[in-house]
Parts: C-alpha cells; sequence; structure tokens
C-alpha cells in the first residue's frame, strides 16, 4: 500500500489532499500543530478538520509536529519513507506576516528546506508537491494594463487575455514579507529539482479555496466573505471600488492535479494553478452571488486603502498545466463552490 506524506494537513489543501489520497488507498501521514490558531486566534482553529480526518479516514495517522523543528521532521521523514510528499503548511497572510517576520520566514521558506532536506536524505525519489501562491508574483502584475468594467477590472493587454503565465517575472516588485518567504521557498524546491535531480513541483496558488476553509479576515477570502454574509457581519473591503479579481479553484481540482503530477512527476516544474479566466470573479461580484444563493444581503464597509502589495486583477493562465497533464482541468464551476463553502458554515454553525 504506498503511502504519503501531508504538511498542514489540517488546512484547506492538505485536508482535501489526505481525504483524496485516503479513498485511493494510500496510507496518509498527517502533519499540523494547528499553528493556524497561533496565527490568528480562534477562529482560526483547525482541530475539528483533524478530528473529522482522524475519524473518517482509514489509514490516517496525525503527526502533532511543527515543520521548523528540524530534528523532529527529519526523524519523521527517515521512519515514514512515504511515497510521496505533498507540503502545504505555511503562514499564509502577507498582512500577518508584518507583524511576526521572524515566525513567517522560519515557517515559509526554513520549513520548506527542512521538508526537501529530509525528502533528499531518506526518499529522493518520492514526488514533492509544494504548494507556493501567486503573491511570489509581487505586485508585478498590477503593472499590465487594465481596463474598468461595471463590476470587475480585467486585463487590457491581449498578450493575457488567458491570464498569468508561469513566465511572467518575480523579480524586482513589492511582495510583502510573506511574498518574500514564499519566494525563498518557491526557488528552494525548484533547485532542488533542479540541481539534486529531484521530482519537485511549485504550485502557484490563486484562490484556492473550497467547503473545509477556516476562512478568516487575513486569509481564506471567499470562505470569509461567504462566513460574513450568513452571520450578518459587515465584510471590509480594501481599496480597488471592491473590483479586484481572483480567480476561485475548488481545492478537490488541486488534489486532483497534485495525483495527477505524482503520477507522472517532474523535476523542478513551476504551475500557475487557480480557477482561470472561467472561474475568476470580483469582490462585488462575489457579494452579489452569495447572497444570491443565501438569500441574506451583504453587508460591507469601503475601506479606501488597498492592502500593501495586493493585486488588482489576477488569474491564473491554465494553459501549460492543461499541456503537460492533458487528463487534468478545472471540473468545479464558480456557482458550485459557492454552495457548497454556504452549506458547510451553516453545517458548522
Amino acid at each position: 500500500m504506498p503511502s504519503i506524506l501531508v504538511t498542514g494537513s489540517s488546512g484547506l489543501i492538505g485536508s482535501e489532499v489526505c481525504v483524496y489520497f485516503s479513498q485511493l488507498g494510500y496510507t496518509v501521514h498527517g502533519v499540523d500543530n494547528n499553528q493556524r490558531a497561533v496565527f490568528f486566534g480562534p477562529s482560526g482553529d483547525t482541530r475539528w478538520n483533524q478530528e473529522r480526518l482522524i475519524k473518517t479516514l482509514r489509514g490516517f495517522e496525525h503527526h502533532e509536529l511543527d515543520i521548523r523543528d528540524r530534528a523532529g521532521v527529519d526523524a519523521l521523514v527517515a521512519k515514514v519513507k512515504p511515497d510521496c510528499v505533498v507540503h502545504t503548511a505555511a503562514q499564509p497572510s502577507h498582512d500577518r506576516a508584518a507583524a511576526i517576520p521572524f515566525d513567517d520566514f522560519d515557517t515559509n521558506a526554513v520549513g520548506t528546506l527542512n521538508m526537501l532536506e529530509a525528502v533528499r536524505r531518506h526518499v529522493p525519489d518520492a514526488p514533492f508537491a509544494h504548494m507556493s501562491t501567486n503573491k511570489v508574483y509581487g505586485d508585478r502584475p498590477n503593472t499590465i494594463a487594465l481596463r474598468e468594467l461595471e463590476t470587475r477590472w480585467d486585463y487590457a493587454d491581449p498578450a493575457y487575455e488567458n491570464g498569468i503565465p508561469e513566465t511572467f517575472s518575480i523579480d524586482q516588485s513589492k511582495h510583502s514579507l510573506f511574498g518574500a518567504s514564499k519566494v525563498a521557498a518557491d526557488v528552494m524546491v525548484q533547485e532542488y529539482g533542479r540541481y539534486f535531480g529531484m521530482n519537485t513541483c511549485c504550485l502557484r496558488g490563486g484562490c484556492l479555496t473550497g467547503p473545509n476553509h477556516t476562512g478568516v479576515e487575513l486569509h481564506g477570502f471567499l470562505s470569509y466573505l461567504v462566513k460574513c454574509n450568513l452571520e450578518g457581519r459587515e465584510y471590509r473591503v480594501f481599496g480597488y471600488k471592491g473590483k479586484q479579481v481572483r480567480d476561485n479553484i475548488h481545492s478537490q481540482d488541486v488534489a486532483r492535479f497534485i495525483h495527477a503530477f505524482i503520477k507522472n512527476p517532474r523535476k523542478g516544474e513551476v504551475y500557475n494553478i487557480g480557477g482561470g479566466k472561467g472561474n475568476a470573479c470580483s469582490i462585488l461580484e462575489a457579494f452579489d452571488l452569495v447572497a444570491e444563493i443565501s438569500g441574506k444581503p451583504m453587508r460591507y464597509e469601503y475601506v479606501g486603502e488597498n492592502r500593501i502589495g495586493d493585486h488588482i486583477c489576477y488569474y491564473s493562465d491554465l494553459n501549460k498545466m492543461r499541456s503537460h497533464y492533458p487528463e487534468w482541468d478545472i471540473t468545479i464551476p464558480l456557482r458550485q463552490i459557492f454552495e457548497e463553502i454556504v452549506d458547510s458554515w451553516k453545517k458548522r454553525a
């Protein structure tokens, strides 16, 4: 029976990967220490998701471990010797990073290095999929010519009709400290593939979302927006007239791509993984859609100043992913994503 090691296993993508591979018959080793609750307070607590995995997944083993613990990471990988590794654990907020720069860098950059080196020492042939972020591009996407539509911004330059490709520069732009720490991790994952010949890929996520997201204001845009709507809470819009655009991808489609990579791995690859143009929406459009589904009006406050390094318009060009893995594509459309998140928050209420 094959085995998989998943860091950040109680988070959105980590838990989805655990469920997905458990259903395929894998022995699943989850690594998590509920650090999200430390970063974001009680609203970020993911113990409920950990308990869900323990109760419902056959062959799931939880390991209470901080990826900053180099010796602990090395010992676990040496003991488990997984057939593949999915690294999703991170400090995920570019707003929060400024207040905790050492925790941010030690988690995102050093934690990733700890994982890579342990895998290289003990299971060098194991495919290693790393959840990176579109924030590695910094605010450079904001230099693309835009056109303002009634409810959203969109690219005016035809070169970006399908979104941002992997060839887009990550250099000489403002990233936020979170973006910078993720750049360090991203480049290191590539280097272990290119220099040591390991099977690695960086998945530069757009708006990764789904029903098992523990969304908070500083991370988890769509999940938090839906929660605000259902609770009648005021949502704060930071700049850009609420017309800023994100491409939303369901966590299940992310897990499906990771599976495709593990079956046919490459060395030091990079993919922009998001919902693409078809699953993109602005904040204003998200307000309308969630209100239509829930039957509740959206309450919001407009804050004039945008978040530092925030993208005005971002959606992923999926052509490289589809070219390398033609059996993969987006399967869950935007409206279904919203409906599942609404249902999930109602069940947790």
